[in-house]
């Protein structure tokens, strides 16, 4: 083993280590000083959202520094705002019709698995709803984002300090390795896993022998009906694929629209910017859409233009998104796969029964589990999407970048999105605090079991020996006075 691997295995310990003893300190903290330090670690997140922004982009070539700059934002404002009136500490809830009582329990020390395309963004809202929630967090960053998630960590810590907390509660490989990682993991020190990554990253999480939230691919299509407001479903459609540059996994990947209103569709892609591939140009932009079988890495989080720059073709240097007409479904069709990145596959099918079969056999091929849109104003079609379709959100006229994330929607607001048993999760959630707590139920008797067939049953016991000397409504009356002596002994 290389000495870089020992010596980030070694860091891993020691921020494990010291992991553990700030957890210890923050579990004995009162809901009113945890409020505080989440608060001020928010604070914090916001005035350098900006420049962990332009970090983040730098660093990672992915995305836009705006974009990014949203995300972060997003993090510690409108999540913040969901998470901090929250009650994550002692009696959080006391139903007293039925005398019971509910007790938050941290897990421990949660291991942070952060992705290259949300680096800083998944950081700061990681580390905010651990503390909020007394949980210490260590966070194993990819290689390619390290300095700009380093820096995030870095400000949740000093933020801790400043508000009297212990600062050791979130920390940061400063040399990330995969066997760091895996210690991470599977060390008796970790407690749970928040696994927002690959899909390999994900599967070694569940197999680390820790609880573990994962999450899962999100190839997800977006139906337009032939009810839908055309104009408004297509401009959303973009401003969704198009945030920064598709690195969210909820971005739109596919556009599934009824034949009626085709051609209309075709209209307002090329009016927001959308450019349609001929048959040749879309041969040259599928070779560039895998490599090896797999996604491109190049092309994640690039610009349209810069794409189609890759591919050898021309588009107006308007151009935001590529798209195009696709008939097939398959591993081996590049168009019908997850892209993280502007490019759109464009299906035609002749009514909402043929969208919807089209839309299940996409996330199939990628995204079981995840999200899906639909632009429908017919509520009958809506609700048969939203019964038959497998996927863990069904997000009605927005962006699913927006509206899967909780931005744009009531669901609740979140950067790590589970996908159920649809694609192998624990959870099916928009992942927050309540997620990364135990809770302790303190339950009062409301009432006393009921005895008599044990008393029946004994009663036969007895009545067969004794046969005829005693009645059985003598032995059931003996046996009722015993075992309330009994109780009442016991009481």
């Amino acid at each position: 083993m290389e000495d870089k691997d020992l010596r980030s295995i070694q860091e891993a310990r020691e921020l494990l280590r010291k992991a553990k003893t700030a957890q210890k300190a923050l579990e004995a903290l009162s809901q009113e000083k945890v409020d505080a330090i989440v608060g001020t670690m928010a604070e914090a997140g916001e005035r350098e959202a900006e420049r962990l922004a332009r970090m983040a982009a730098d660093e990672t070539g992915f995305g836009n520094a705006a974009d990014k700059e949203t995300k972060n934002l997003f993090a510690v404002r409108t999540i913040y705002s969901a998470i901090k009136d929250m009650k994550t500490v002692g009696i959080i809830r006391k139903d007293e019709a039925n005398k019971l009582w509910e007790i938050a329990q941290p897990f421990g020390v949660i291991c942070g698995i952060v992705p290259s395309t949300n680096p800083t963004s998944t950081t700061m809202y990681k580390a905010l709803i651990s503390i909020k929630t007394r949980n210490a967090i260590v966070f194993s960053p990819h290689p390619s984002a390290l300095a700009c998630t380093l820096e995030a960590a870095r400000i949740m810590q000093s933020a801790i300090e400043r508000a009297g907390g212990p600062k050791d509660a979130v920390a940061c490989i400063t040399e990330p390795t995969m066997e760091a990682t895996q210690e991470l993991m599977k060390s008796k020190l970790s407690d749970l896993i928040l696994a927002t990554g690959g899909t390999p990253m994900v599967r070694s999480a569940y197999s680390s022998g820790k609880p573990a939230y994962g999450v899962g691919p999100g190839n997800v299509p977006a139906y337009i009906h032939q009810s839908a407001k055309v104009k408004e479903a297509v401009r959303r459609i973009f401003e969704s694929k198009t945030f920064d540059y598709g690195t969210i996994c909820a971005s739109e990947q596919a556009i599934v629209t009824d034949r009626a209103v085709k051609t209309q569709v075709m209209e307002q892609i090329r009016a927001n910017g959308g450019y349609m591939l001929n048959s040749e140009e879309k041969s040259k932009v599928a070779s560039v859409i895998l490599a090896g079988g797999r996604l491109n890495p190049n092309i994640v989080g690039r610009s349209a233009t810069l794409i189609a720059e890759m591919a050898g073709i021309a588009v107006p240097a308007g151009t935001r998104v590529l798209v195009a007409e696709e008939t097939e479904i398959g591993k081996a069709v590049p168009f019908s796969l997850e892209k993280l990145c502007p490019i759109l596959a464009l299906y035609t099918c002749d009514n909402w029964r043929d969208g919807c079969l089209t839309c299940t056999k996409l996330l199939e091929n990628g995204g079981l589990g995840h999200s899906l849109g639909i632009h429908c104003e017919e509520m009958d079609v809506i609700e048969a999407f939203g019964l038959e379709k497998p996927a863990s959100r069904i997000i009605v006229n927005a962006g699913t970048t927006f509206g899967a994330i909780g931005a744009t929607s009531g669901i609740f607001p979140s950067l790590t999105l589970g996908c159920g048993s649809y694609g192998h999760n624990i959870t099916s959630d928009n992942v927050g605090p309540m997620h990364l707590i135990n809770i302790k139920r303190v339950a009062f008797g409301l009432r006393e079991m009921e005895l008599d067939n044990r008393i029946d049953q004994a009663a036969r016991q007895v009545e067969s020996k004794l046969a005829a000397e005693i009645s059985r409504d003598e032995v059931k009356d003996i046996i009722r006075k015993v075992l309330e002596e009994i109780q009442a002994g016991n009481s």
